[in-house]
């Protein structure tokens, strides 16, 4: 047996023994969607989560939702009703959210003249990451004939502490190092652009409550300083987001109250000039990777070596990241669980995998499973709600792409 992360708070089982979600079990999401493989959202849980946010945080602070974490059309429906905006990494996904009246951002390397010109017919904020991504977003839109909203992506000289990616304080394809930034706002100024400020990202994944509060201190002190060497107010400041979710044994899950109280002293000593500057936090999997659950069911269970294998109907071709090969130095085993006997005791180990011609695709490493765990049973695998499918190989060996769904209780 190997350790496990804890199934996220709140999961109980139903009557049947099953695990509920929106009050009815896994079974029932199972057949009004048509079958797994099933990413299945629990609309109700990210609700939660965003009225958690309001609650704690700093009321000026604005909430954005990161498409990039999960850009299902009805969850990205859901959540234009929930947040303050969205940012986005792609002309793609500026397409996604084009329906919906938010304000939205632009960010990330290597930004083509189609992204840059999609953004600028969009009304969309570009968040330029060099000199000469400034220069060549300057250049189209002189073209096309519309002015650009331009803030500058920061490299800030710190990182976020404990961050499971860490994007600043080392040299980086991401921002403008900090000590460059104030010669590039003066040349945008002189562009004629509408300058909208800044966006300093210092890490993401993180689960230490004082390392985020210490992250969004130094970018705010950073921002005071830029802002004092080049005389121009922010209009906004994306402080980026970096809030963490528990996937692997002994993690814990963040306090909101101590980030909310400790970003109001933050506040408190922002000087008075930058009373009307929008702050804005991106949080993604925060958002919704607790909840989502991807559901795949056991076709085959076979004795190989003294160990038992569950063979399932899924695998790293939509859950990469629970295989351990999203970028994972070790491999570790996520929350996993037999949904179909989500009631009964846990007793007996097995390696449950999916059906790939690999020997990657191992979704749950000598896990804790039901003694009575048969073909047919559904397998969830929990903090499934970001980086799932969209980040997953999944046309590889050309298997039947999984299901996505809003598990709606009024639905």
């Amino acid at each position: 047996m190997k350790a496990m992360g804890a199934v996220p708070a709140g999961f109980v089982a139903a009557p049947n023994g099953a695990l509920e979600i929106e009050r009815h079990p896994v079974g029932y999401w199972v057949e009004k969607a048509g079958g797994t493989p099933l990413f299945l959202y629990d609309v109700e849980r990210i609700e939660r989560q965003v009225a958690a946010f309001r609650a704690a945080m700093p009321e000026r602070l604005a909430l954005h939702y990161a498409v990039k974490a999960n850009p299902f059309g009805p969850l990205l429906d859901r959540m234009a009703g929930l947040v303050d905006g969205f940012d986005l990494a792609s002309r793609g996904e500026i397409a996604r959210v084009a329906h919906h009246d938010l304000p939205k951002s632009l960010a990330g390397p290597g930004k083509s003249l189609p992204d840059h010109e999609a953004a600028l017919r969009a009304g969309v904020v570009v968040h330029v990451e060099s000199e000469g991504e400034a220069q060549r977003l300057c250049d189209i839109a002189t073209h096309v004939g519309i002015r650009p909203k331009v803030a500058v992506r920061v490299n800030p000289p710190f990182l976020l502490k404990g961050a499971g990616m860490k994007m600043g304080g080392l040299a980086s394809a991401f921002g403008v190092d900090s000590e460059r930034v104030p010669n590039l706002v003066a040349w945008l100024i002189d562009q004629q652009v509408d300058f909208r400020g800044y966006h300093v990202y210092a890490g993401s994944q993180s689960l230490s409550e004082d390392a985020i509060v210490a992250a969004q201190k130094a970018t705010l002190d950073l921002v005071v300083d830029i802002t004092q060497k080049t005389g121009e107010m922010p209009a906004e400041v994306n402080l980026g987001g970096g809030f963490g979710i528990p996937y692997y044994a002994g993690e814990t899950p963040l306090s909101l109250r101590v980030i909310g109280e400790g970003l109001g002293q933050v506040l408190k000593g922002l000087p008075e000039e930058f009373a009307d500057t929008k702050l804005i936090v991106e949080l993604g999997r925060w958002l919704v990777g607790e909840a989502g659950v991807y559901l795949t069911r056991i076709l085959d269970i076979k004795k190989s070596g003294g160990q038992t294998f569950a063979v399932t109907d899924g695998g790293l071709q939509h859950m990469l990241a629970a295989t351990g090969n999203f970028g994972q130095f070790l491999r570790r085993n996520y929350p996993i669980v037999n949904a179909t006997r989500f009631a009964e005791e846990a007793s007996v180990s097995m390696n449950v995998v999916g059906r790939l011609c690999t020997p990657l695709d191992l979704l749950g490493d000598q896990v804790m499973m039901p003694a009575d765990t048969q073909v047919g049973d559904d397998i969830a695998i929990f903090c499934a709600g970001a980086y799932g499918l969209t980040a997953s190989p999944h046309d590889f060996l050309s298997q039947p792409k999984a299901l996505e769904m809003l598990a709606q209780s009024s639905g």
